[in-house]
């Protein structure tokens, strides 16, 4: 699967930054499952809006960098036995540059060749009649309100396609 990079806005107008690779497009809309106690979700659903990083292979060290951090203080007692660490500042430690967006507060990632700006249009928990999963996954639909493409991965002749061939997105 894809690896996501999903930019949010924190309660303090801070950005927040995260890795995830449970992800699927069906048109303009895409499906994200997430841990619902983590930050990235949880900005999600307060501001209604994210974007969508989708980096290539050239963007794995950034990527690695922000494994294992949460924007989550205090880090939650389950992401503390995998070895969660708060950071508060993900683009200063994934060395990746927040530039503006265009339909939502949320910043695009420079590096990245695929951004997409998104809105929430649904939730659904899953495992709901299950105890020890109750409220703790989500699945977050969202609505792609706009693409920036970097123009070495374009098709040659039709600037509204990516050329398979010249795109190397990171997977999971």
């Amino acid at each position: 699967t894809p690896v996501v990079l999903i930019s949010t806005v924190n309660e303090d107008s801070s950005y927040n930054l995260a890795p995830m690779s449970s992800v699927f497009w069906l048109g303009w809309r895409c499906m994200l499952g997430l841990g619902a106690r983590s930050k990235t979700p949880q900005n999600m659903l307060r501001t209604g809006e994210c974007v969508l990083n989708l980096p290539s292979v050239e963007q794995v060290a950034g990527v690695n960098r922000l494994a294992r951090t949460t924007g989550s203080n205090p880090v939650p007692a389950g992401k503390q036995q995998k070895g969660y660490r708060h950071e508060a500042d993900k683009f200063g430690i994934s060395g990746f540059t927040p530039v503006p967006s265009e339909t939502v507060a949320a910043p695009r990632v420079l590096e990245c060749p695929v951004q997409l700006e998104a809105v929430v249009e649904g939730t659904h928990y899953l495992a709901e009649d299950d105890p020890k999963q109750h409220g703790g996954i989500v699945c977050i639909e969202v609505r792609i309100q706009r693409v920036h493409l970097e123009e070495s991965i374009l098709m040659e002749g039709d600037p509204n396609r990516v050329d398979p061939d010249k795109w190397r997105p990171l997977m999971m």
